[in-house]
């Protein structure tokens, strides 16, 4: 679509994983809010507006946004609240900034562990007559996705298998601190899904500050990550509606995202992609749905090493969701990823000369929320 003003991150700030519980949540957005605001250079008298996620189920209390508003500066400053995906939060900030009735937005979302069983509140959030009898939660429909490809797909298992492989050892590589090794004997958590494929929910903030072209040129923020295209749709919320093992709706944001940004082939277009993979099937899946290999082309693709660290489109050299899982934000995260890739601030896992990165933040019941995200280093993202 066209914007009235291109908007840019100029800013980000990324907690995946915050143990301990010295600090209260409103205290961890303090802290994520100045981060972000002291990478970008500027004070939070200089931002028009915010937007945030957050769920009061995780959070253990009712408006979450409204205990929180203080320790982001929201207090006599206009601050909106989606609570259905920190990613979200970001399409709404960025349109904010594109209409030309801002030229500042800070975007922010959390997942606390601590207040509130995130199955349970998962499982409250499902459909009410048919789903929530199940019970049902986001794992579990991940597990029947799985089942269900699987069914299509010979050999999934494998080729699984090295998508996690690469994901853990990109992982280690960017947070060493942060990522642990599954434990040897770790059991299943959801049949079909293997022993040690996914992590346990951590606590995790993460923050970005968007601006217009017209304040980033007064402040010469010379490594500005611009907003080359975006897509955003969603699936029924019954399952019953769904074929689990396609994902038509990142097909469409990913047509929409990439029509706005003037590419034709991802794979040639992008030096590096951020991808949602709550398990190692899910990021095969978005390979097909994102343009980047067709499923029969996943056996070659996932040993070859073309979506590893050193390959042709390195793939979650944050390690993704599989190594930290701040169940609510990692969308959000996806996105944050690739700007500090766009501009030469991920730190260890770095990529020398990234000028175009693809995020691709899913969310809900199997992967039911699609964004995507285009972001590069010039203004006008170029054709490809």
């Amino acid at each position: 679509m066209p914007y009235v003003v291109k908007p840019g991150v100029i800013g980000v700030a990324i907690r995946p994983r915050i143990d301990g519980d010295q600090r209260s949540l409103e205290e961890l957005l303090y802290d994520a809010t100045q981060a972000v605001l002291a990478d970008a250079g500027i004070t939070i008298d200089d931002v028009d507006g915010i937007v945030v996620a957050s769920n009061d189920q995780y959070d253990g209390r009712a408006i979450s946004i409204m205990m929180a508003s203080g320790s982001v500066g929201g207090v006599d400053r206009d601050i909106l609240s989606t609570p259905s995906a920190g990613e979200h939060a970001f399409v709404l900030g960025a349109l904010r900034v594109a209409c030309g009735q801002y030229r500042t937005q800070l975007v922010l979302s959390w997942s606390p562990t601590e207040a509130s069983s995130i199955p349970e509140a998962q499982r409250l959030a499902a459909d009410p007559y048919f789903h929530r009898r199940l019970p049902l939660d986001e794992m579990a429909s991940h597990a029947l996705q799985a089942s269900a490809l699987m069914a299509q797909v010979p050999g999934l298992d494998g080729m699984a298998e090295a998508v996690l492989r690469k994901n853990r050892e990109n992982g280690r590589r960017a947070y060493p601190e942060l990522v642990e090794t599954p434990a040897a004997d770790a059991k299943p958590t959801r049949w079909p899904l293997p022993a040690g494929s996914t992590v346990a929910p951590v606590t995790g903030v993460v923050a970005l500050l968007l601006a217009g072209e017209d304040f980033v040129r007064e402040r010469g923020h010379a490594d500005t990550a611009w907003i080359a295209g975006m897509g955003w749709t969603t699936e029924p919320a019954f399952l019953g509606d769904r074929d689990l093992a396609e994902a038509p709706a990142l097909r469409e944001a990913a047509r929409q995202a990439y029509a706005e940004a003037g590419i034709e082939e991802p794979l040639v277009s992008v030096q590096v992609a951020e991808i949602s993979d709550a398990t190692p099937f899910q990021e095969l899946m978005a390979y097909e749905a994102l343009g980047l290999a067709g499923r029969e082309e996943w056996p070659v693709a996932s040993e070859d090493g073309r979506f590893g660290a050193e390959g042709k489109l390195p793939v979650n050299l944050s390690g993704g969701v599989t190594c930290l899982n701040p169940v609510y934000c990692t969308g959000l995260i996806r996105i944050a990823e690739v700007a500090n890739q766009v501009r030469g601030r991920a730190g260890p896992h770095q990529k020398p000369g990234v000028r175009r990165g693809l995020a691709q933040a899913s969310s809900g019941m199997a992967m039911q929320y699609q964004t995507v995200v285009v972001l590069d280093r010039a203004q006008e993202g170029a054709a490809a």
